[in-house]
């Protein structure tokens, strides 16, 4: 069951339980360099991307901000850190959203100036805690009442970025979505369910410094798989030390995985073993990336699950249900199924084909 909450408009995307979970991800190019940026977000866009975040810190992004709201493929947020004053400027550059952290921006009238702003360019703000920008003695003070150490990292969390919405509520700011966000996968997690608990704004969910592709990856899917299959969450970013482009991937698996979003096709692949004769590593990358680009040109197929067994003890065997499927055999060779029985034999080049042809239909 999805948590109820708020729902409004960010650009063109839905945010709230009314509408599905969105995949978000930022820039790492220089905001200020507007070509960089635009192709940038092409290439997110492409993956899958729905929102993304610029930093937004001088005026030199601001300038570049103006093409790049007009050309951008997705709804931008405007990320605001070191000068509160820049939220003004890109809400009149055309940002979808404004991105505030409450261990930063704490000068009231500037909040008021922010949210009189927004509410007349009818757009939302995402409150964003992070854990390092936390008043440290509190959390010390908790501690030594003897609340533990993620406990009362997690509650700071959610004060935090409660009182800041409290006060944007005060000003008149409805359209609020909010992030909890540390590098620890537990912090997060209670931190999250403990605001999910407290109300009904919709959350962004991430970790903050999850790491590089393979580390952050099976971070964020310990963190967010939990809290998503709780029904909590809006909007999702998988923070990388890498491409963008691997967040969004990232994402998708992660909401596939979960049930939330229809992976079409499913890929099954078989861990190997020693009657493998095949290079079923790449094979299986193969197959992945053809699928990879076959949704990113925007194309869909019927064909729900694809399986790449290494043998045929996985190959038409144990993955009969699959409506296509590849396989090794004892001397190396392919065999190609569907649902179960096999219609061909072939090489590595003309297997790919085959299937590439298949999804075309």
């Amino acid at each position: 069951m999805r948590r109820k909450t708020r729902n409004f408009m960010l650009g063109n995307v839905g945010i709230g339980s009314n509408y599905p979970v969105s995949i978000q991800s930022m820039c790492n190019t220089a905001t200020s360099d507007a070509v960089a940026t635009l192709a940038q977000l092409r290439q997110l866009a492409n993956a899958g991307c729905q929102i993304s975040r610029v930093s937004v810190d001088k005026d030199e992004d601001i300038t570049a901000l103006y093409r790049i709201t007009a050309e951008s493929p997705l709804p931008l947020v405007a990320d605001i850190q070191f000068n509160a004053e820049m939220a003004l400027k890109a809400v009149d550059a055309g940002c979808a959203a404004i991105r505030l952290n409450p261990g930063i921006v704490r000068d009231e009238n500037m909040l008021k100036s922010i949210a009189r702003k927004v509410i007349s360019a009818n757009i939302p703000i995402r409150v964003g805690a992070n854990a390092g920008s936390l008043p440290r003695q509190e959390i010390e003070r908790k501690i030594q009442n003897g609340i533990p150490r993620e406990d009362a990292i997690a509650e700071e969390l959610c004060h935090a970025a409660y009182r800041q919405c409290q006060t944007l509520e005060q000003y008149g700011v409805h359209n609020i979505k909010v992030a909890l966000k540390c590098s620890d996968v537990r912090v997060t997690v209670k931190a999250c369910r403990r605001f999910a608990g407290m109300t009904g704004y919709p959350l962004h969910l991430g970790l903050t410094e999850a790491g590089t592709p393979q580390r952050g990856t099976v971070k964020s899917a310990a963190a967010l798989g939990g809290l998503l299959l709780d029904g909590i969450g809006d909007t999702m970013r998988i923070s990388l030390t890498a491409s963008p482009v691997e967040e969004v991937f990232a994402a998708i698996k992660i909401l596939e995985a979960c049930g939330i979003r229809d992976a079409l096709p499913e890929i099954v692949s078989c861990p190997s073993c020693g009657r493998t004769e095949i290079d079923l590593f790449g094979l299986t990358c193969d197959i992945e990336n053809i699928i990879q680009e076959f949704k990113a040109s925007g194309k869909r197929t019927g064909l729900k699950k694809i399986a790449v067994m290494g043998c045929p003890v996985n190959g038409p065997g144990e993955a009969r249900d699959a409506d296509l499927g590849i396989s090794g055999t004892k001397n190396g060779e392919l065999i190609i199924f569907r649902n179960g029985t096999v219609i061909r034999k072939a090489t590595r080049d003309e297997a790919l084909q085959f299937f590439i042809s298949e999804l075309e239909k």
